[in-house]
């Protein structure tokens, strides 16, 4: 094998084997593949795509790139994964509270990709916490809390960290094979015994129609099931943010409302729905409704911030995180309102659009090298449907510097369309797959 004839297959569309394919995730894992090369073939693979073989080769040659963990723990072990959008934070509320109904989570996660944020973003917004931790360390924090939520180390799927970096800074993040291999790659890495998956489809989302959300959904559960992991999907709406801040240390907030009871909402029914079915199918409840029950009800009595707390704390954060987390969250130097120049109802949010705001300001990363401001983002973004008045606030923008927030203003103004139309509402769960 040699990376200019593969590269060749794949500018002219030609079909990998399943020998070729191993071989490019083991030269991105050992640096066989320059940095050109491996953007070339991010996006060959975006333009041209891999077969059904192409693509479950991919993900195991990514997975095999680097160490599979095994796990001796008194319980199922249990993960999710989201496909990416805008105010998602859900891995925060659920990871906890999975351990809290006797499972055992050992979530492998990632940064912000394009104009979505990242959980190890939003949990380094965090004073002292540290999300690469060594595997005696991981192992450490799963005993003691339940769950924790790590990136992937040097020796955990390392050709898929290489090619995530590029695909970030290339343009190539919304290809069906390559977000596949990517989650799937480090979700089966981590040795688990059932995993769900929340694929997003809508204007916050990568994937904008349900078609191109099936498609990808049913391609993650079958790659995961061909290689032995009990997976299944939920396809979740993304037509609007899904807690109303975007923004790292501006999503822990939220999070922190809700295990702390001090709000709920959509984010919560929408934990209920994936963890349910996983605790169903780990046998830790009779079906997935009553898995759904144990969830929220984990979250409610306060048992899914208790281990929260205890992870926070392993993981090198404030020890009463929970109890005192207003203090420890950074705060933006500038803070705006954005407010409506018309009055009407919310007809539409463009997701991606508040994503990329965030990103202007700081939140996010235009090139792998960036660094983050934890404190800037959006905080108070109307809903869909709600009925505003001429210079009511459409949503609070977060920046470092003033001209950042004016841009952002515009930015966001631009983003929310408003008209004279009732907005029929789309149901939260769009569908289930597997």
């Amino acid at each position: 094998m040699d990376a200019a004839g593969l590269l060749a297959d794949l500018r002219h569309g030609r079909a990998l084997s399943v020998e070729a394919v191993q071989w490019a995730a083991q030269a991105l894992a050992t640096g066989g593949l320059s940095d050109a090369q491996a953007g070339a073939f991010a996006m060959g693979v975006c333009r041209n795509g891999l077969d059904e073989a192409g693509r479950v080769a991919l993900t195991l040659a990514m997975r095999d790139s680097g160490r599979v963990l095994a796990w001796d723990v008194d319980g199922p072990v249990l993960d999710k994964h989201s496909t990416g959008g805008v105010g998602d934070c859900v891995s925060l509320i659920l990871a906890p509270a999975l351990a809290a109904c006797g499972a055992f989570v050992p979530m492998i996660s990632g940064r912000g990709l394009g104009h979505t944020g990242g959980t190890l973003d939003k949990l380094e917004a965090i004073p002292g916490v540290a999300t690469q931790l060594e595997e005696a360390q991981f192992r450490e924090v799963v005993a003691q809390a339940g769950c924790a939520i790590v990136g992937a180390t040097a020796d955990i799927a390392p050709a898929d960290k290489r090619l995530y970096a590029v695909r970030d800074v290339t343009s190539t993040v919304d290809s069906l094979d390559l977000i596949t291999a990517s989650i799937l790659s480090k979700k089966l890495a981590g040795g688990l015994e059932g995993l769900v998956l929340d694929v997003k489809v809508g204007s916050g989302a990568f994937m904008k129609d349900m078609e191109q959300a099936r498609a990808l959904a049913q391609a993650l559960v079958g790659t995961a099931n061909a290689a032995g992991c009990p997976t299944s999907a939920v396809i979740s709406d993304m037509s609007q943010p899904l807690v109303p801040s975007l923004g790292n240390a501006l999503e822990v907030a939220e999070v922190m409302l809700v295990l702390t009871g001090a709000q709920t909402g959509a984010i919560v029914d929408l934990c209920g729905a994936l963890g349910g079915d996983l605790l169903a199918r780990a046998g830790l409840a009779g079906d997935a409704g009553a898995g759904a029950e144990m969830v929220v009800g984990a979250v409610h009595s306060g048992a899914a911030a208790e281990r929260f707390g205890k992870m926070i704390a392993a993981m090198g954060g404030p020890v009463r995180f929970v109890e005192t987390w207003q203090r420890f969250l950074p705060e933006a130097n500038v803070i705006r309102a954005v407010t409506a120049q018309e009055a009407g109802v919310v007809q539409a949010i463009a997701g991606e659009a508040l994503g990329h705001a965030v990103v202007g300001l700081g939140g996010g990363r235009v090139v792998e090298s960036d660094q983050i401001d934890p404190s800037v983002g959006l905080s108070e973004v109307v809903p869909l449907g709600a009925k505003v008045a001429k210079g009511q606030t459409l949503a609070m923008v977060h920046a470092a510097r003033p001209d950042q927030a004016e841009k952002a203003v515009r930015a966001v103004r631009d983003a929310i369309e408003i008209g004279s139309e009732a907005v029929e509402l789309t149901a939260l769960v769009r569908e289930r797959i597997g």
